[in-house]
């Protein structure tokens, strides 16, 4: 699986353990997002091109991060075919892969430790959408993921 990671100058620290977390089990990363601490990238800057690198079909899933989660997450779900879920815990990343199919993983440096981060990453990344489910759940989560794709598609007329 490639995985696209971003973050902005604040987001940077954290961005780089996930990255080299994730990259020791075996993912191929490829970095849009700030370079160093200096690195002038702003939020809305490294969710864009993580964004359009999904969308081009360079990546198969994403992980954004900023100072809180918030932001990237919500400049990330402006686009098309981008489903960022903003976490704060194990539990949530986990879930967000498996029950809602989300495709991009945000997190905030302020408020994730780096191990907690790469530990998220992990979780959300070796999820599967609906691994495990009994049918009738697996039904009403393609039922949702479908009435997600509708709504997108009447909003972007």
């Amino acid at each position: 699986m490639k995985v696209v990671i971003a973050s902005d100058f604040s987001g940077y620290r954290l961005k780089e353990a996930v990255k080299d977390h994730i990259r020791s089990l075996g993912y191929e990363i490829e970095d849009r997002g700030a370079q160093s601490e200096e690195d002038g990238t702003l939020y809305f800057d490294a969710s864009e091109n993580l964004a359009k690198c999904i969308q081009e079909g360079n990546a198969d899933r994403g992980i954004v991060i900023c100072g809180t989660g918030a932001g990237v997450s919500m400049i990330a779900n402006k686009f098309k075919g981008i489903y960022a879920v903003a976490c704060e815990s194990v539990y949530t990343a986990e879930k967000t892969s498996l029950i809602n199919n989300a495709n991009v993983l945000a997190m905030g440096e302020k408020v994730v430790s780096h191990a907690m981060g790469a530990e998220m990453a992990e979780k959300w990344l070796a999820g599967q959408w609906c691994e495990g489910f009994e049918p009738q759940r697996k039904a009403n989560n393609e039922k949702g993921y479908a009435r997600l794709k509708a709504i997108e598609e009447e909003n972007y007329k």
